[in-house]
């Protein structure tokens, strides 16, 4: 078993014996070496394709550089988001700092629309209006350019999507079950950045070798406003997952279903009336519940009832480390919410069950 497979989450928030805030250390370092390998990788890449773009004359080299001018940026927004969320909890923040990995992601996700997307979009319209065409010897130096840059970042795709497997393997889900869940938006942005990338540079390619075969410059504008519009969705995509977790995001329905079975298992409880819940960030989960127990229990014995249930939950779930929980009298309306709300809860993790199976999911399963 891989060493990624040692310490990654199980898919219901639990942790094997290795994992815990060491575990967590480590897989932030793991995500931090993906992003430095892409930085590094990106820094080439730009100053190659902007320097060949020049000479060249090629705006679909030069939408390509700015692609990677914005990623490498992006990579400095995604380093300092690693620095700032593990921060402790203070008087202004109780919860941590966790939330910081959402705000940098978006703001990634802003600078790949602004300084991808929209640059390449003018890099298509200006060629629109020209009718230039590169020499013999551009169009060699702007392809070779080109396919040095599909290798380093192949490179450091791959990088990214090991890193995906030992995670979704740890977890029992298949490769696109653990892209889905996006559980860190630093490795999810970078694999976004560097899958559109490789994709962007195949695009480039085929507009220029185009353009060399029929003289046309049609075809490499055309490739520059395909690489924008790609640009402008995985942005919006990226931005669309940031803003659901910074306004507050459910944790993930098969935690929920557990954490619910687990109460329902307490022998001094008779009824979850509600559990609400909220990522705090990657390691940290807000779970708060409200409980029915069991009658003839005296207020010294409630108290020992909640502080159990809340050691329990913290030791077998360490990502829910902020656990409330509200001691209520259920009326007959409450236990018919409950029931419907749990009805749906089992349906939705059935239902994401089914497609991870139907993604070819086969991970290593939780044998506890």
């Amino acid at each position: 078993m891989s060493r990624e497979s040692e310490t990654a989450p199980h898919p219901d928030g639990r942790t094997d014996a290795a994992t815990g805030p060491d575990a967590a250390t480590a897989e932030d370092a793991r995500t931090r070496v993906t992003i430095v390998v892409a930085l590094g990788a990106n820094l080439v890449i730009a100053l190659a394709k902007a320097l060949g773009g020049l000479f060249a004359g090629s705006p679909a080299l030069l939408s390509e550089a700015a692609h990677s001018v914005a990623d490498s940026l992006n990579e400095l927004f995604l380093l300092a988001s690693l620095k700032r969320s593990t921060r402790p909890a203070d008087a202004r923040h109780p919860f941590g700092y966790g939330k910081e990995r959402y705000f940098w992601s978006l703001l990634a996700a802003v600078g790949i629309f602004v300084m991808g997307g929209c640059f390449s979009f003018f890099q298509g319209i200006e060629a629109m209006r020209s009718d230039s065409s590169e020499t013999h010897t551009g169009y060699l130096v702007g392809l070779a350019v080109l396919a040095v840059a599909l290798i380093a970042e192949g490179s450091s795709l791959v990088r990214a999507l090991l890193q995906v497997r030992g995670q979704a393997r740890a977890a029992g889900r298949s490769m696109r079950g653990a892209i889905r869940a996006g559980d860190d938006p630093a490795l999810r942005t970078v694999l976004a950045e560097d899958s559109t990338a490789c994709f962007g540079v195949l695009v480039a390619m085929a507009g220029m070798g185009l353009h060399m075969i029929t003289g046309k410059v049609a075809y490499e504008a055309w490739a520059s406003l395909v690489i924008g519009a790609l640009l402008v969705f995985v942005a919006y995509q990226l931005a669309k997952e940031s803003r659901g977790q910074l306004i507050g995001e459910a944790a993930d329905p098969a935690l929920r279903q557990a954490i619910q079975e687990f109460l329902d298992e307490q022998p001094e409880v008779d009824t979850v009336t509600g559990l609400l819940s909220m990522r705090m960030g990657t390691q940290s989960t807000l779970v708060a519940a409200r409980i029915d127990l069991v009658g003839g229990l005296d207020s010294e014995e409630v108290e020992d009832v909640l502080v159990r249930v809340k050691a329990d939950l913290t030791k077998q779930w360490p990502i829910a480390d902020q656990i409330f929980l509200d001691v209520t009298d259920a009326s007959a309306k409450d236990r018919a919410q409950a029931r419907r709300d749990r009805q749906l809860l089992d349906e939705t993790v059935a239902a994401e069950s089914d497609r991870n199976d139907a993604g070819g999911g086969g991970g290593a399963q939780d044998s506890g």
